[in-house]
């Protein structure tokens, strides 16, 4: 496996269980998951899952932190691998 693939996979994994994180939040009544459990998983590399979550399942759209903190999260990383291919 190359390093791009592996960095692929790496951030659809992340999207997958950030996107199951959301949809999980989603459907819970009493029980819910902590903001900044999502918060933290979008920032970890699931900012993908995250703005699919929000677009696909209408969740969190009313609370512009977590739109903030999603874009944020992406730009950090465009931001980072941007920095990183330059110095190649």
């Amino acid at each position: 496996m190359s390093f791009v693939e592996g960095v692929l996979i790496f951030y659809a994994v992340m999207s997958l269980v950030t996107l199951a994180l959301y949809a999980g939040d989603k459907r819970a009544g009493a029980r819910r998951t902590p903001e900044a459990t999502l918060h933290l998983w979008a920032l970890a590399g699931g900012f993908g899952g995250a703005l699919l979550g929000q677009a696909w399942l209408r969740h969190k759209t009313r609370h512009p932190s977590f739109i903030v903190v999603t874009v944020l999260a992406a730009a950090i990383h465009a931001g980072a691998w941007a920095w990183w291919l330059a110095g190649r």
